[in-house]
């Protein structure tokens, strides 16, 4: 079987081993050196470790303040964290409909949102490639609101130079299957120093010394052992990024005009960095998305469909108070992606031959 991840971080095991012999497990000087090492990488002031990227998301809505009626505006195609974390925020949330060619948000789609009460415009850099920051970032400028990148798939990732999670409050996950992973952690980027104190204190209980309570605060804090396992993988970022970036021409080479299939495409002035390589499988194709993974699986492939259904497509958010009455027709872009993409294995322990299988796989499967 050739699966649609791998993940290997035995690099990490000296380190381990380190804070395991030092004692010392919670949130300390590993914590620190991983932090620095991630603000290298986004090239911002700060990076503040947490416990999750789904934390990474919550605290920063929680250090803007948000009041019952402000408007977050974000993607509906799209991972549960990014909705829930919103709402746990007390705020409204927006859709706005996605643009086929990066999966993200599509600004003229979100311009039609803006009012008085949005507050919030969260971008979500899907699959590894960046949302039209040059777009999306003025318009936020132009409306005085904040911008939260949900970078959780794009570390490293930039847009015409500039890094995700550079462009106002950079949210990372470190979940076990991401370019960067702690097992489970997540990462706060920005070049805000206020917000960067805030979002320290949200991170330890609203404490800046022991016992002396300023705010309000949580227990958000990432253990010595997970920035253990983080830090080497931040040192080798370029060469993960690169086996995926050669992977992805590979499969975009040998994909290319098969049947009813779209590969992905780097769009102008972006570096991708291929979380995941997500084809679309259309309506005049052989097989459904549906038929073929399970083809595929038959023939020895792994697939993945992130995801099924628009985010808000469930009944656990039908008639929710903070999200207005909304259908999945709403959204034409975002809905069709829902039932036609479908990922391939691209991750950095693949080798030439096992990306040659994938595509006569999916080729011979297909009628190529």
């Amino acid at each position: 079987m050739i699966p649609l991840t791998v993940v290997d971080v035995r690099d990490a095991e000296s380190l381990v081993i380190d804070v395991l012999r030092s004692g010392g497990l919670a949130q300390g000087p590993m914590v620190k050196r991983f932090e620095d090492a991630f603000a290298r990488v986004a090239g911002t002031a700060h990076a503040i470790a947490v416990n999750s990227g789904t934390t990474a998301l919550v605290a920063s809505l929680q250090a803007l303040g948000l009041r019952p009626g402000d408007e977050v505006i974000t993607s509906p195609f799209t991972f549960v964290a990014t909705l829930n974390a919103i709402l746990q925020s007390g705020a409204t949330v927006r859709f706005a409909d996605v643009a086929r060619a990066d999966f993200a948000l599509d600004p003229d789609s979100v311009a039609e949102l803006l009012g008085p009460r949005t507050k919030v415009l969260l971008p979500v850099h899907l699959y590894g490639q960046m949302a039209d920051m040059g777009k999306l970032a003025p318009l936020a400028a132009e409306h005085g609101l904040h911008v939260v990148e949900d970078a959780a798939q794009s570390v490293g990732a930039t847009f015409q130079g500039q890094s995700a999670g550079s462009y106002g409050l950079g949210c990372f996950s470190l979940y076990a299957t991401k370019n960067v992973t702690t097992a489970e952690g997540g990462v706060i980027t920005t070049d805000d120093d206020e917000l960067a104190d805030r979002l320290r204190l949200l991170r330890n209980q609203g404490m800046r010394a022991r016992y002396a309570y300023e705010a309000a605060g949580y227990n958000y804090r990432m253990s010595e052992l997970h920035a253990a396992v983080g830090i080497p993988q931040l040192t080798k970022l370029d060469e993960l990024v690169a086996a995926r970036q050669r992977n992805a021409r590979q499969l975009s080479t040998g994909l290319a005009g098969t049947p009813g299939l779209a590969v992905p495409v780097v769009l102008p002035g972006r570096s991708h960095v291929w979380h995941q390589y997500t084809v679309l499988i259309g309506p005049h194709a052989m097989l459904s998305r549906e038929e073929l993974a399970a083809e595929l699986t038959e023939r020895g492939i792994g697939t993945g469909v992130y995801y099924p259904k628009l985010v808000f497509d469930h009944d656990c958010f039908r008639g929710h108070p903070q999200i207005p009455a909304v259908r999945p027709e709403d959204f034409p872009v975002a809905h069709t992606l829902c039932r036609q993409a479908l990922s391939l294995p691209v991750h950095p322990a693949l080798t030439e031959s096992d990306v040659d299988t994938i595509v006569r796989e999916v080729r011979e499967a297909l009628g190529a």
